[in-house]
This record gives C-alpha cells, structure tokens and sequence, in this order.
C-alpha cells in the first residue's frame, strides 16, 4: 500500500469509527460526533468519507469551526477537533485563527506483511485476548488509569491492590457493563499480559473499522514496569488485528522513547493527526 492510500484509509477510519459509539451531526463540511451513552467525547473533524460521485467537500472556514464550537457548547461538551493534516494540511491555520490551540501527534503503522513475533515475558506471565465474559474484565479496563495517572517508564508505587480498588469502581459506575457489548460485537479487542496469579499487568486495546484499526490505551501497571509488557501486548495487539483481517494496523504517540520501541516492532512513520491541545482523551 502507498502513502496516499494508507493516509485515505486512516482518513476514512477517523469517520467511521466513533460512529460505533456515537452519532454523528453534519454540520457544513463537519462531522460532529456525539457519544450515544457516557464516555469520553469524541470529536468534530472534516468529513472525508462519503461517495466519490458526491465530490470532495470545500475546506471549513472559520465561520464553519464556530459554528461547530456552539454546537459543542450547546451539547455541554469539549470544543474538540481531530483531523489528519495531510489531508486537509490548511485546516490547522484556519482552526489557530478561530483561537484554539493545535496539538501534534505523529503516527506511526505497520506494514500488512508485518507480523511482530511475541515478545519475551518475565516466566509465568500470559498475553491474551480478553473477551466480554472474562473475570479480569474490570481489572483490565482499569489498569490504563493507573498507568496514564503516572507518566513515564519508570517503576511506581500503583500496583495490585490500587488495581482492585480501581476495578470495583469501575464496576459500580456501569464502565464494565457498557463495554461488554462493544467486545462482544468485535468493534473492540482487548489484549492483556497477566501474571501467575491472574493479576493484569499491563493491556492495550484496538477498534477496527472499516479496513482499518487504531492501537492504543497501552498501558503498564507501575508496579509492574520494565520488564517488556508494553511490547509483548503491543505485539499480541497487531496479531490479533491480523488474525481478524485487518490489513492497516496504526497508532498514535507522544512519547519519543515508546515510538522507538514501536519501530523495533516493525512501526514507521505515516504523518500527523492534529487535535485541539487538552482535549479530553477518546475512546472506549
């Protein structure tokens, strides 16, 4: 695949997966996507997706971006965009000018003949697929929050019994019923490396959608850092893409020291989502 079709897959992915968890509303030559039950919110972004016989629709204006930005305000909901900038590369001038910031994020994606061979795991550890009816479900969907809340690579102190607490939370709150029915559809893969005693210790997740997934929520549990987690699931993540016929296979970084550790896996560059800086994390 050539970068022009590679960048019109993920291009098509960004307008069509939320639309596994969310509508969405056209607004001029936006798609705003407003979540269907609770979650993170998602975006507005150009529309690109639609019938070739329907034309290529113009470059949103700053009027266009307002007009977006009340509706969000209307909704109660972050004033959120996302977008590919080789796509649409004059969006970003036009969004700075409407007066919000613009945060980069490299991508990265693996070939469809690549295929990462597991990665070493400390003895008695398992990488697996986790499905809707698996007892550490409220573990694992857990465990990216204890990573995320302690940035870096370094060993911290969060580990089993913060996981506990964390998981019966999630638990109570719905969390854990609402995702059931996304696995259990196929619209998300969860993946998780586990310790001897069934403990999650670090997971990752993807969503495929039309032709294509995104990897990400890769996560370690802090306790549980340094010993090659991430990259064993990382790797478990893309074979399970493949084995379900999945040929674009991306993700998305911050972090210079993982993007290495991506392209030891087979990863390499494939251009730049701009998103509005400090908006709320996505996803299920």
């Amino acid at each position: 695949m050539n970068d022009l079709s590679l960048r019109e897959h993920i291009d098509e992915y960004y307008d069509t997966v939320p639309l596994h968890f969310a509508e969405a509303e056209v607004l001029g030559p936006f798609r705003l996507f407003r979540r269907k039950e609770a979650g993170a919110p998602y975006y507005g972004g150009p529309h690109h997706a639609r019938p070739a016989s329907a034309g290529r629709l113009r470059v949103p204006s700053v009027s266009d971006i307002d007009l977006v930005r009340a509706r969000q305000r209307e909704l109660g909901v972050p004033e959120a965009f996302e977008w590919l900038a080789e796509v649409t590369p004059s969006l970003r001038q036009r969004i700075e000018a409407a007066g919000l910031p613009v945060a980069e994020r490299p991508l990265m994606v693996i070939d469809a003949d690549r295929r990462p061979s597991p990665q070493p795991v400390p003895d008695g550890v398992t990488v697996r697929a986790v499905d809707a009816d698996d007892p550490s479900l409220p573990a694992v969907l857990a465990l990216p929050g204890l990573a995320f809340a302690d940035e870096g690579t370094a060993v911290g102190p969060a580990g089993p019994a913060e996981l506990a607490r964390a998981a019966e939370r999630l638990r109570a709150d719905g969390t854990v019923a609402m995702n059931r029915p996304f696995l259990r559809t196929g619209r998300k893969a969860l993946v998780a490396a586990f310790a001897p005693d069934g403990t999650p210790l670090a997971v990752g997740h993807h969503h495929p959608a039309a032709c294509a997934t995104e990897i990400g929520g890769i996560g370690t549990l802090p306790a549980a850092r340094r010993q090659g987690l991430g990259a064993a699931v990382m790797a478990a993540l893309v074979a399970h893409a493949r084995d379900h016929g999945v040929p674009t296979v991306f993700l998305a970084y911050a972090d210079e020291a993982v993007a290495r550790i991506y392209a030891r896996l087979g990863y390499r560059p494939a251009g730049t989502t701009l998103l509005i800086a400090n908006q709320p994390a996505r996803g299920q």
